[in-house]
């Protein structure tokens, strides 16, 4: 309401921009306090830029269209994680300065790019989302709704019961994919590398999947249905690979088929 949604995404991509500079400048410094402040900054700008980007899908698209909009969206959000995740590392290996701590930094300072890079999108979506206005003679892209902080007292208990699901779905993905490379070392006794592959394969399996589930909640709708099915499969996945020695692949891949299905089921009826 206060900066509108094109403003607000050139201005949130800025915050996540200068949050990754305090990350990596705090890994030159070798400094923790700094690089912590970093990530907050980051998150701050991060949360917010996604709400941005889901008002201009909501703006965008319309009904069912909105699954596969979703998903398409999840697919190149999950193009930038398994970037990162293939990348970052690999440049860590390469660099080899006097001390660790400054390859660290030269491999955020990358990242920093990225960042920038997607501000830059924010500022060439703002040119769109104009042009798009002036030819349809439309509002800049918003909800057409009035939020206020008081209409929380009037969420119904089904929107609750969905914010349940997004909080305990997602602990159980994000935490564990953070821990996930030693996890593999240690109980599957991978090498570092085959097992941060592993690791990444969720975001890498969501990158394809994501697309297509949506075209396919699109196609039979009953979001429900699919969001319950992405639960279950989730928890067999995550039964595997604590109570069995089947080969890790299997778990990851079935992982992230069900984490792009709950994705692409689950956001749009919060629309």
């Amino acid at each position: 309401r206060v900066f509108g949604v094109r403003w607000g995404a050139i201005i949130f991509a800025s915050i996540v921009l200068v949050g990754q500079v305090i990350f990596a400048l705090g890994a030159q410094l070798d400094s923790f306090m700094v690089m912590a402040i970093g990530r907050f900054v980051f998150g701050l700008g991060g949360e917010n830029l996604a709400v941005a980007q889901n008002t201009y899908a909501v703006s965008w698209f319309k009904g069912q269209e909105l699954n596969m909009a979703f998903g398409l969206q999840l697919s190149f959000a999950r193009l930038g994680s398994t970037v990162n995740m293939l990348s970052l590392q690999k440049t860590f290996e390469a660099v080899k300065f006097t001390k660790e701590y400054e390859s660290l930094a030269f491999a955020l300072y990358t990242g920093v790019l990225y960042c920038l890079f997607s501000l830059l999108c924010a500022v060439v979506l703002l040119y769109f989302d104009k042009r798009r206005s002036r030819i349809l003679n439309l509002d800049a892209a918003e909800t057409g709704e009035v939020v206020r902080f008081s209409d929380i007292k009037d969420f119904p208990a089904s929107l609750w019961l969905i914010f349940v699901i997004c909080v305990t779905y997602y602990v159980a993905i994000f935490p564990f994919i953070s821990l996930g490379t030693v996890f593999f070392m240690d109980k599957f006794e991978l090498s570092s590398e085959s097992a941060h592959f592993v690791d990444s394969l969720v975001y890498l399996i969501s990158l394809g999947a994501s697309f297509v589930w949506g075209i396919v909640v699109d196609k039979t709708g009953r979001n429900l249905m699919w969001v319950g099915i992405a639960i279950v499969g989730t928890l067999g996945s995550h039964v595997l690979l604590a109570f069995t020695w089947i080969t890790p692949y299997i778990a990851m891949v079935t992982l992230g088929t069900f984490y792009s299905l709950l994705a692409c089921a689950l956001w749009p009826m919060l629309a």
